[in-house]
């Protein structure tokens, strides 16, 4: 069953984002996986990492990829699976814009639901709310 949530950093200075998306997580009794792996930086390992959740037998129904600056992260990883992709722009420069306008400008069959500018909360809430539809 696909009850746990798949945590994506884009790098470690995007943990304290991430620290709030386990909290929410954790308050409301939903299991996450929690790693730091960079589309730029390691685009071999978030590959090996998304054929392991999309794999039929993963417990991963969520995925939420966090990230600021160009924030390429939740599309690549949108387009590499069905799953839900929820993306947290990071106010790494421009107050964060440039991470969220990167993430909802997806192109057609691309899909990224995304939160506000460090809202890490948010979510975390909304995929204890896609979970609950899947149960």
């Amino acid at each position: 069953m696909r009850d746990r949530v798949a945590i994506i950093t884009g790098s470690e200075s995007d943990m304290e984002i991430a620290i709030d998306v386990c909290k929410v997580l954790d308050e409301n009794g939903i299991g996450f996986d929690l790693r730091t792996i960079s589309a730029h930086r390691n685009p071999e390992e978030l590959e090996r990492y998304l054929e392991e959740v999309n794999r039929d037998e993963s417990d991963i129904g969520v995925i939420i990829a966090i990230a600021g600056l160009s924030a390429a992260l939740p599309g690549v990883i949108a387009s590499r699976t069905d799953l839900p992709v929820i993306g947290v722009p990071v106010s790494a420069s421009l107050m964060g814009l440039d991470a969220l306008l990167s993430m909802v400008q997806m192109p057609k069959g691309v899909p990224v639901g995304v939160v506000g500018i460090d809202n890490g909360k948010n979510a975390g809430y909304l995929a204890v709310r896609i979970l609950k539809l899947l149960k």
